[in-house]
């Protein structure tokens, strides 16, 4: 790498006003950053090598240095060069093992050799309208005028893989070392530009750690309700990936801070104000932050190297957004939320529509705000076999995330009552474990199929079937299971009250 890379980005790299020891640890961040991108992926000199046979630049860009840095590096690498899309073809066909071209038309190419997937840009130098986020597709002639157009500095650094040049006009480095989010132009012509930067800022924070700068956060703040521009689709994107981030929590500040949520996620900030039932934390905003905090707990120590579970995390999150609109204030000052998982159920399902989250999402995360509550009835372990049965049918196969959303719901203070509830869910749990063992609770079911319904009653395929079905599935949830004569002798006697002789066996 050449020693002059770092200070040769002139007025636009501020790392050279900082004191010798922040120098020092940025350059030695370079250094390793080329080092590891060198070994890790030996590809992309290869490829840089091709390219530079034909007189043209290639340059490792954006998320793949900065991942390498931060040790999150998963092996595929983003790259920029001054090669027009048609050459950047012709340059893959004879190297690559598969080729696609679905981003063609903005100047991105893919491809995939040795287990490596590559995808390749040419410069850019775009230009908004400002009334979308739509580009007019300009291609550019410069490493340097490719980088100024990217959202933030850290995404804003890149490395030639032959030389190790480091190029980094932004200071990205630096503020990578100082796990800094700013921006390569000013923040109000980069959001104006692309109002979805700002929600990326909040995602970033979110899976990265690091904190916004100040002229950042302040035009954030300005420029909110700019995010109206973008559509539902890309707003979900981000959210599910600042939700499955590091530091969600963070993230999530970010949005109601700024005023971005107000457009994004409306129901958050409405429950700033809201003192939940247990008086025991400042707001129910706060209170849903503390749950999700702790849902994500319980979801790694189930599975440390687990996938980060969407579905857990919104329904943490939004679990108790019912509370604004079912608030009472009750004789003697206190405060009820009567039937706001009821209420919360049918936000939750609302708000992920709108987000145009898909249906297998939809459902599952308002079933758990609707059922969030359900274990508030259990007491000192006073439910009965059949309420066990209830509990576990209902929950179906959302029974495992239940357990953690219910134990992450205590938030209490008060360590003897939260010592008791956790107790109780213990029991809870352990009951359910014995009559799963016994009965298959897994897979609930009438005692006789629908076939046999039918030659047992004589009756034809129809409605009547599904009724008689239901009927011997909540017996079946009450008794639990039923010798075959008894499911029969059942089964006979609701047919009778509705006069229906079932014909001689």
């Amino acid at each position: 790498m050449s020693p002059s890379v770092f200070d040769a980005a002139g007025s636009h790299d501020s790392a050279a006003r900082t004191d010798d020891s922040e120098v020092t640890a940025v350059r030695t961040a370079q250094h390793n950053v080329v080092r590891e991108l060198a070994r890790l992926v030996p590809t992309a000199r290869e490829l840089a090598e091709r390219f530079a046979a034909e007189g043209l630049a290639l340059y490792i860009v954006g998320g793949s240095v900065r991942d390498v840095l931060l040790g999150r590096f998963g092996g595929d690498l983003d790259f920029t060069t001054d090669a027009r899309p048609e050459r950047v073809r012709e340059l893959l066909d004879g190297w690559a093992e598969t080729v696609w071209d679905t981003g063609i038309e903005f100047g991105t190419l893919g491809a995939y050799r040795h287990g490596v997937t590559v995808e390749i840009t040419t410069f850019r130098a775009d230009t908004y309208d400002r009334t979308s986020r739509n580009p007019e597709v300009v291609f550019g002639d410069s490493i340097t005028g490719d980088l100024l157009r990217r959202d933030f500095t850290v995404n804003a650094m890149a490395v030639e893989p032959i030389s190790g040049e480091f190029v980094d006009p932004h200071g990205g480095m630096r503020d990578a070392v100082q796990q800094r989010l700013d921006t390569p132009a000013p923040p109000e012509e980069s959001f104006a530009d692309d109002p979805l930067r700002m929600l990326r800022a909040a995602r970033f924070a979110a899976q990265l750690g690091f904190e916004p700068a100040e002229r950042v956060l302040d035009a954030m703040r300005r420029m909110a309700a700019e995010i109206e521009r973008i559509t539902p689709e890309r707003i979900q994107a981000e959210l599910s990936k600042l939700l499955c981030g590091g530091y969600p929590r963070r993230g999530i500040e970010l949005l109601v801070d700024t005023g971005l949520a107000e457009y994004v996620l409306p129901e958050l900030p409405a429950m700033r104000l809201e003192i939940d039932e247990h008086h025991q934390h400042k707001d129910v905003y706060y209170h849903s932050l503390v749950v999700l905090d702790q849902a994500i707990d319980l979801e790694r120590a189930e599975d440390p190297e687990g996938e980060p579970d969407l579905v857990l995390r919104l329904a943490a999150l939004l679990h108790d957004i019912g509370k604004p609109a079912t608030r009472r204030f009750e004789p003697g000052g206190g405060v009820s939320f009567h039937h706001h998982e009821v209420v919360g159920a049918k936000m939750t399902r609302k708000r992920l529509r709108a987000l145009r989250y898909s249906k297998e999402i939809v459902s599952d995360v308002s079933d758990l705000v609707y059922l969030h509550l359900r274990f508030h009835g259990y007491g000192e372990g006073n439910w009965t076999d059949s309420a066990v049965r209830r509990y576990v049918n209902d929950a179906g196969h959302l029974l495992r995330r239940l357990h953690k959303l219910v134990r992450a719901d205590c938030t209490t203070r008060n360590k003897r009552k939260a010592r008791a509830l956790q107790r109780s869910y213990d029991d809870l749990e352990a009951r359910i474990q014995r009559i799963a063992e016994e009965e298959d609770l897994a897979r609930v079911r009438p005692d006789l199929d629908g076939n046999e319904i039918i030659r047992l009653l004589g009756i034809s395929p129809g409605p009547l079937v599904g009724q008689a079905w239901r009927h011997l599935k909540e017996v079946r949830l009450d008794q639990g299971p039923l010798e075959r004569a008894d499911a029969i002798a059942e089964l006979h006697r609701w047919a009778r009250e509705r006069g229906i002789e079932p014909p001689e066996q």
